[in-house]
């Protein structure tokens, strides 16, 4: 089905094609009385009921009756690390008998064992375990997301996950459009410890040459004892005069300096941030450097917040992600991150929603064609099984969406 309208439904949407910032986050756009209608895939109206333009005589239209409930548009998860090979609960038994995240690395654990698993892996077999957690995520809201690699750290496994990403992306009926980022520095393999900066050389003039064209930006943990900011800024620079666009595991474990250097560099987002100072708040402000917040993590590992008030009221555009991974935060809940976001990180629901949609975009570079509801845009689309938006927090941890669209087609029906 191509065509698609949405009527008698209540159309909550920030507008746009940039991310907002600061306090603009919190205006959003509500039609109590609206009527949405997707041609081809693409949003033709966006508007009260009562005058909307005629559709298309020659085409056929879906017609869904929302029943007065909330339109939003789909959510965007702007950073995962959705393909890898095994998990990790013994590691989650450790951190709550107290082992601290880096401990745990420094023990052998942490990434390079799913480094270890996600090497063994066939690339069919990274294909079919990720489609599992794309399909949860459709019937959560969301639309798009991003998949990093980053559990390779050589150029054959690095690649084969780039080359995952891509197929999964593909399959037929795919129900959630698929962002693929470059991550070979996500940690320093085994065979490279004790020299970081060969294994940087490694990833620039070899890595990054063969992911062209199969990811659209490179991201760094830059990380005290892991890439720090000297190694992190020459691969970053290196990437970008490539013609990728930039995004930076900052500030996660302690303050660094990460959120400044993604300012410097005009990154796209820095991401995690919950030791950033404040000057690297201000900093990513004044640039306009997406600060994406992951407050699953924080939860998962028991660390503070990132500090989203600061960030809004420093004029900062803010997004929110899972960051589902199989070490620090199993879990892509996006009712999770909602409640987390506005129960403990002071963030109001429309920030919140915001944080979740037009800034999820801008985080990938993509706010110009999705995260809201307006012409022009893709149709996706998610219909609440409510009249009232602020049940996304009040109905704590639970899935509020009935309806899932992608592209204009209906994808997933909650019951």
């Amino acid at each position: 089905m191509k065509n698609l309208i949405i009527n008698n439904t209540k159309i909550v949407t920030p507008l746009g094609k940039e991310a907002k910032k600061g306090n603009l986050m919190h205006d959003i756009e509500v039609i109590p009385d609206g009527c949405i209608i997707i041609t081809e895939g693409i949003i033709s109206y966006a508007g009260p009921m009562e005058g909307h333009p005629a559709v298309r005589p020659d085409e056929h239209y879906e017609v869904i009756d929302a029943k007065g409930n909330v339109s939003l548009p789909g959510f965007i998860d702007s950073h995962t690390h959705l393909i890898f090979g095994g998990f990790r609960p013994d590691e989650f038994e450790w951190r709550l008998k107290g082992d601290s995240y880096m401990s745990i690395m420094e023990r052998g654990g942490g990434i390079q064992s799913t480094v270890n698993a996600t090497r063994e892996a066939s690339k069919e077999e990274l294909i079919d375990k990720a489609q599992w957690f794309v399909d949860r995520m459709s019937e959560m809201g969301v639309t798009t997301v991003e998949a990093k690699s980053g559990y390779g750290l050589d150029s054959e496994t690095e690649i084969k996950m780039l080359d995952a990403i891509s197929e999964l992306a593909d399959r037929p009926d795919q129900k959630v459009s698929i962002i693929a980022t470059f991550l070979g520095a996500h940690a320093v393999p085994t065979e490279y410890k004790g020299h970081t900066t060969e294994y940087v050389d490694l990833i620039i003039n070899e890595m990054l040459p063969k992911a062209k064209g199969k990811a659209k930006c490179c991201d760094v943990f830059c990380e005290k004892n892991v890439f720090e900011l000297k190694d992190s800024r020459r691969l970053l620079e290196a990437a970008e005069a490539m013609g990728y666009s930039l995004k930076l595991h900052a500030d996660e474990i302690v303050t660094l300096g990460g959120g400044e250097l993604s300012a410097e560099l005009g990154a796209l987002s820095a991401d995690h941030l919950l030791h950033v100072s404040d000057k690297g708040i201000q900093m990513m402000a004044d640039a306009g450097v997406v600060a994406t917040l992951l407050p699953l993590t924080a939860f998962a590992l028991k660390e503070p917040y990132a500090p989203a008030r600061k960030f809004i009221d420093a004029g900062a555009p803010v997004a929110l992600a899972t960051d589902l991974n199989p070490g620090s935060c199993f879990s892509g809940s996006i009712p999770l991150t909602i409640a987390l976001a506005c129960i403990y990180m002071n963030m109001s629901i429309e920030e919140t929603i915001t944080a979740l949609t037009l800034n999820g975009a801008a985080a990938l570079g993509m706010a110009h064609e999705i995260g809201s509801l307006e012409p022009g845009k893709r149709g996706d689309v998610i219909i609440l099984g409510s009249d009232n938006y602020h049940i996304l927090p009040y109905y704590v941890g639970m899935n509020c969406v009935k309806t899932t669209v992608h592209d204009g087609k209906v994808v997933t029906q909650n019951k």
